[in-house]
């Protein structure tokens, strides 16, 4: 847990398309806090096993290759950045070959400790605290995190909402891919998907990103006061 009632540690976790990378990066900004995207990371670590010939299809491998690749993250809520081996990544890990692969990497246990103690130490050096998304913050990386958040939406809203990203995909193929994704992260052996006990739960469905926003802000200022 952070040590001041300025410093204030964030956890927001839940499955993709539910709002979690624009709320977080909102509410970072409106605090004055550091942000950390961990999907991208995972997704680095993915981009760097395509690009270097590991087979993404055997766990042993990624496996060997989990402590290779040199990853960066920027921490600046207004402009994040990601580096792999001094290399821009930002772009070539939103690619659909590594939206298709980043489960089953994610899933091999050397590559979960590997990124996690890269995210410990990030949040561990945001002396002004940060707000960390991803799917197992709250329950594995940060289990101490002042406030833990757990968004969810329904599958449809999902769906419309990540097409939306990705111009031109199709709507009902998004959906099923989403619920495919959601079905591995959840059911992994190491750090699924899941809610903390003590995370607040925040349904997006209904709700503007800006409506999203506002109630979390609100928690952590309240979070804040009780402090």
């Amino acid at each position: 847990m952070s040590d001041t009632v300025e410093s204030v540690i964030v956890a927001i976790d839940g499955p993709a398309g539910t709002g979690k990378s624009s709320t977080s990066r909102a509410v970072a900004a409106a605090l004055g806090l550091s942000y950390l995207d961990t999907g991208a990371q995972y997704r680095a670590i993915t981009w760097w096993m395509i690009t270097n010939g590991v087979d993404v299809d055997d766990p042993a491998a990624i496996a060997m290759a989990a402590g290779k690749p040199a990853i960066v993250s920027g921490t600046d809520p207004d402009d994040p950045t990601i580096t792999v081996d001094g290399v821009d990544a930002a772009a070539p890990i939103r690619t659909t070959d590594v939206s298709a692969r980043v489960s089953a990497v994610s899933a091999v246990p050397e590559v979960r400790a590997r990124i996690t103690e890269l995210q410990r130490s990030i949040a561990a050096s945001a002396t002004g605290g940060i707000v960390v998304e991803g799917r197992d913050i709250g329950t594995t990386v940060l289990p101490d995190a002042d406030l833990k958040i757990f968004l969810t939406a329904t599958p449809e809203v999902r769906a419309a909402r990540r097409s939306g990203e990705l111009k031109g995909s199709d709507v009902a193929a998004t959906r099923d891919a989403l619920i495919k994704r959601d079905a591995a992260d959840s059911s992994r052996k190491t750090s699924p998907l899941a809610k903390a006990d003590d995370a607040v739960e925040v349904d997006t469905s209904e709700l503007t990103l800006q409506q999203v926003v506002e109630c979390v802000v609100t928690l952590v200022e309240e979070k804040r006061a009780a402090r």
